[in-house]
């Protein structure tokens, strides 16, 4: 009826430090990206497909954050690491479609700085209202069919061996070696969802930015070739960042799982890069930081007006 999630480590001191280390990029991760949230919903000078696909992006950054972190901290601090069978089967899909989505709206992302850089004539034409809200609305959909086939499959499963997931969350690997029951059409459909998620949004960023940096490199002035880079240089990063921590995780063998290590490298993905994500593209764009400017001095102006 329920499992014992083993958490990241069985010291009572360092989960207390963890703990507050925890709350504090759980509150930081939050209010980035609600703030990037609010600074492009605030300024029309952002609404652009860009920025609409940013606003995807922190979204689905809050919701993955929120799936994990608050039932770590719940073991950090109060040491009670169990959670239900129905809860477990629940934060699993939760994760995978946050996961799942992630994937290829970074993938999308990736086409929109292609199209923007290789056809920038093009470009409004390509990335109108309707291709982007469609786009973003599949996006989401997909996820959540990936995730609801992981979680209908593993409802399936009798586990009558071993309670102890060895992680700080219910994920896919370490609860399906609990399984006493045949999980070979599991694997196959994890296998199926890596390649369609996986390798082929892995692949279609790729392929953008092989055009991309080949039409960076056609352009004859320095000071050109700078202002395309920096338009695409904030995505490349949070891309190399995601991409590697996720194909490590699930893109190998189930023999070759290690969960003790996993569940670190997994950090990165489900709760380091949420908090990354709006650092890189506030900290590195111009106009989100002039946007902000704006809205803090319209601030400071209302408080006056009132003083």
């Amino acid at each position: 009826m329920e499992f014992t999630l083993v958490g990241l480590t069985g010291s009572a001191e360092l989960q207390t430090l963890l703990f507050g280390i925890f709350t504090f990029i759980y509150a930081t991760a939050l209010s980035g990206n609600f703030l990037l949230i609010f600074t492009i919903c605030t300024c029309r000078k952002l609404h652009t497909p860009m920025y609409f696909l940013l606003i995807n992006l922190s979204l689905v950054n809050v919701f993955s954050l929120s799936v994990t972190t608050p039932k770590l901290l719940q073991i950090l601090w109060t040491h009670i690491n169990t959670i239900s069978f129905y809860g477990c089967i629940t934060q699993m899909y939760l994760f995978v479609w946050c996961l799942s989505t992630e994937l290829f709206l970074l993938s999308f992302m990736a086409f929109d700085r292609y199209a923007a850089i290789c056809h920038p004539l093009q470009y409004t034409v390509i990335m109108k209202k309707e291709v982007c809200v469609g786009t973003a609305s599949g996006v989401w959909f997909a996820g959540m069919v990936n995730s609801a086939v992981h979680a209908g499959l593993m409802l399936k499963l009798s586990f009558c061996n071993s309670n102890i997931v060895n992680h700080f969350f219910c994920d896919i690997p370490p609860v399906l070696k609990l399984s006493c029951s045949d999980t070979s059409l599991n694997e196959m459909m994890a296998f199926v969802a890596d390649v369609f998620f996986g390798i082929f949004s892995c692949g279609l960023t790729l392929t953008s930015y092989f055009f991309i940096l080949r039409a960076i490199f056609r352009i004859r002035s320095t000071e050109g070739k700078k202002k395309a880079f920096s338009t695409c240089s904030s995505h490349l990063i949070v891309v190399i960042f995601f991409f590697s921590s996720v194909i490590y995780t699930y893109m190998r063998p189930s023999s070759g799982y290690s969960l003790g290590k996993d569940k670190f490298v997994s950090l990165l993905y489900s709760v380091v890069t949420p908090v990354v994500n709006p650092l890189i593209y506030s900290l590195r764009n111009k106009d989100f930081k002039e946007a902000l400017k704006t809205i803090t001095g319209r601030v400071r102006l209302l408080q006056r007006v009132q003083v």
